[in-house]
């Protein structure tokens, strides 16, 4: 054991290191930014005090690591810190109200942006408004309303800026929504986003700054000390980097740059030749982890190999033509950086896994964790195995289930919703599987993550119980497996000496809850490179 002392000593009822075969501690020491020492003694380090040291004593108290949560989308979150808070509407009327105040406060010809983690159901309506009714809030202001990553409604003032008109050719991958007399609504899908999203300003960078501030603080206030974004572009990675520079980051950040969009291997080229600059400065607290393709669209457009439920002619929509796609990962994957795609619908991870095939094949000897299937939604029995014996990793996401079933079971059917991120399934295949939100479409949050695998609840009941997954598992899931999915497990997602001293402090212990009380608890503290972040002692 050192003996150049400690400047901090955390005793706790019980200290759960996510270390195998390691029972439960009851002390731990940290010096700068490492654990140093564990002690299943609660005095077990005393004789690291020195005057400089910190103790603190939380009896009752128990400790984890700090949870990641691997898919999730924090620029959107912290652009949703100070656009419209549309999320509270519950009709609308509500929802366009709340345009119009923000329209009232804001110079004409400038744009009015919305939250974007609602969903049209939680709407009396239950459905989306349009265009028609977005220019009632306001004609004088293009207005940007997103609904997750996957979907846009915008007003006329907005689609006459973006130059689309009724004769615009519908991109592959994308979709340009109309009414039934064949007039745009103001519904974008997929590739269809970028032809308005090209327009839209980025907010200046105080205030994407401050966006991050606020995000950050939040997702560290419900446990989690590391976020994986799946869709960054360089100029969100740009403010990442300011707002690391000024000191406004409270979780790490792993950063997937969004090729969401493009559609052949010579545009990834050139995003590719952009991020070149990118493998330089990354530190602990941020750092690029790849490049971001998507297979399928989202909860509407999921490429899937039966018909939708709604509509027995059709099967949702792939957006990358997959001898394109392989070319395009492989120029990836050959300057060095890693994949995440997502796949949702049932064929589109089976066309993905053909892809990623073909993609190992033509590049032999590619590290483990190389190409991730992101979501891997549908995955039926014989996908899962594939996608096991091809060594592809895949990130789940119990809060998109939960809050989304009631809008997929209009679109699939409830026999598919049900068979949605079959965690357990691909547990005792032997899968490398980790977890997250998917925010903004699920709700971020460490131990509300964990209560929906165990439980497998919905906004509309239990779905798919048979793929519920235990407690220790599940936090396996956002810890031990999250940082191997980085590439950090010798540094994160354990507590050990010579790891990061990035930890949660609970008030209970999360282990000795019933079910039902884990879905709302936080951590009292949240701690990262042994400084608190969240809770009383934060600086």
């Amino acid at each position: 054991m050192t003996h150049n002392g400690a400047d901090l000593i955390i005793r706790a009822a019980a200290i759960h290191t996510q270390v195998p075969g390691l029972p439960v501690q009851r002390a731990l020491a940290v010096r700068g930014d490492r654990v140093i020492a564990l002690s299943a003694d609660p005095n077990g380090l005393d004789d690291l005090l020195t005057a400089r040291t910190t103790v603190h004593d939380l009896a009752g108290a128990a400790v984890l690591p700090a949870f990641d949560d691997t898919h999730t989308h924090l620029i959107f979150a912290g652009h949703s810190a100070h656009d419209v808070p549309v999320h509270r509407a519950r009709t609308i009327p509500e929802f366009l109200d709340l345009i119009r105040q923000r329209a009232a406060a804001t110079p004409e010809g400038e744009w009015i942006r919305t939250t974007t983690n609602w969903q049209e159901l939680n709407l009396a309506e239950r459905r989306m408004p349009t265009a028609d009714e977005l220019d009632q809030a306001t004609d004088r202001h293009p207005v940007l309303v997103k609904r997750g990553g996957h979907n846009d409604v915008v007003n006329h003032f907005a689609l006459r800026l973006a130059g689309i008109t009724e004769d615009t050719p519908t991109p592959p991958g994308g979709s340009i929504g109309r009414d039934e007399n064949g007039r745009l609504n103001g519904r974008l899908i997929d590739n269809a986003l970028a032809l308005l999203e090209r327009n839209v300003p980025a907010p200046d960078r105080a205030r994407r700054i401050d966006g991050l501030r606020i995000a950050t603080a939040q997702y560290a206030a419900t446990g989690i000390g590391t976020v994986r974004d799946c869709a960054v572009t360089l100029d969100d990675y740009a403010s990442l980097r300011a707002a690391h520079g000024e000191g406004a980051l409270s979780t790490r950040v792993r950063a997937l740059i969004s090729a969401l969009g493009l559609t052949s291997a010579d545009e990834v080229e050139h995003l590719l030749d952009a991020m070149e600059d990118l493998r330089y400065g990354a530190d602990p607290w941020l750092g690029v982890w790849g490049v971001k393709f998507g297979m399928d669209g989202g909860l509407e457009a999921g490429a899937t190999e039966e018909p939708y439920a709604c509509d027995h002619a059709y099967s949702g929509m792939l957006i990358w033509e997959p001898d394109e796609m392989v070319r395009a990962i492989g120029a990836v994957v050959r300057r060095g950086w890693r994949v995440g795609t997502h796949a949702y619908g049932d064929r589109a991870v089976r066309i993905l896994l053909d892809v990623y095939e073909r993609v190992l094949a033509e590049n032999p000897g590619l590290p483990a964790g190389a190409l991730v299937m992101e979501h891997g939604g549908l995955a039926g029995a014989e996908q899962r195995a594939r996608a096991v014996r091809l060594g592809v990793p895949v990130t789940i996401q119990q809060p998109l289930l939960h809050d989304t079933a009631e809008v997929e079971e209009g679109f699939w059917g409830p026999e598919r919703v049900a068979a949605l991120f079959p965690a357990r399934s691909w547990i005792d295949l032997g899968a490398q599987v980790s977890a997250g939100s998917d925010f903004p479409v699920g709700q971020f949050g460490a131990m509300r993550s964990v209560w929906g695998m165990t439980t497998r609840q919905t906004v509309i009941g239990v779905k798919g119980p048979e793929h519920a997954i235990g407690y220790e598992e599940a936090v396996t899931l956002h810890t031990v497996n999250a940082a191997w999915l980085t590439g950090e497990a010798h540094l994160r997602g354990s507590l050990a000496p010579g790891r990061l001293a990035d930890l949660t402090v609970w008030d209970r212990d999360p282990a000795d809850l019933p079910t039902e009380a884990r879905r709302d608890l936080n951590p009292t503290r949240t701690m990262l490179g042994g400084r608190f972040v969240t809770g009383p002692d934060a600086h």
